[in-house]
């Protein structure tokens, strides 16, 4: 049995046979809605999307409302608008979660942190990324437990917490120091020590 798990933003199959014109129709509303996202056109993919969720709705296609969600996401992220993009993705995460799609879950815990670190809410955010530190350290990956320690740190910094950003940046380093990043340690180091100084 295969355990592979699409990325959300590839969850949504292309739908064939009966009924595949107004399939079509709406991915193709999703795909432009993406197009769009990409090209930084936020008021027009915002409309491209909402018309495709719309019609994942309709449907009841609930990788397509996941997707959609997902997508719309990101849109009000770009527009600073964190409070409906807190909405978009809590409505993804509820349909992931009953999918049984951990990698979506996972990716859509990134976007959470960037939510609440937008917000302000830099205890919420960190509490997401020591859920994913645990979960990177269960899996045995170094490469997603640097991304994330490199985004706790730059919380810490915009919370005014330099000294536990410091913390973390040696932590940083110790990672590297394993795998003989000599150089890469000895930057997070000093990254570290530059925190440390007082003004």
């Amino acid at each position: 049995m295969s355990t592979s798990v699409q990325s959300i933003g590839d969850i949504a199959p292309m739908q064939k046979g009966k009924g595949a014109g107004i399939a079509d129709s709406v991915q193709a509303d999703y795909e432009k809605g993406k197009e769009l996202l990409g090209r930084e056109e936020f008021a027009q993919a915002a409309v491209a999307l909402h018309n495709a969720l719309v019609g994942y709705q309709e449907r009841e296609d609930q990788q397509g409302i996941a997707n959609a969600s997902n997508q719309m996401g990101h849109v009000c992220l770009a527009r600073k608008d964190y409070a409906q993009a807190l909405k978009h993705y809590n409505r993804a995460w509820e349909i992931c979660e009953k999918l049984h799609d951990p990698m979506s879950l996972l990716a859509l815990s990134h976007q959470l942190i960037l939510v609440y670190q937008g917000q302000g809410e830099f205890k919420k955010a960190k509490g997401i990324c020591l859920d994913l530190l645990e979960r990177y350290h269960d899996n045995n990956d170094p490469r997603g437990t640097v991304d994330v320690l490199e985004k706790m740190a730059e919380i810490y910094l915009e919370a005014g917490e330099a000294a536990q950003a410091a913390d973390v940046y040696r932590t940083i380093a110790s990672i590297h120091a394993n795998f003989k990043h000599k150089n890469i340690a000895e930057g997070y180091l000093r990254k570290a020590k530059d925190l440390e100084q007082p003004d």
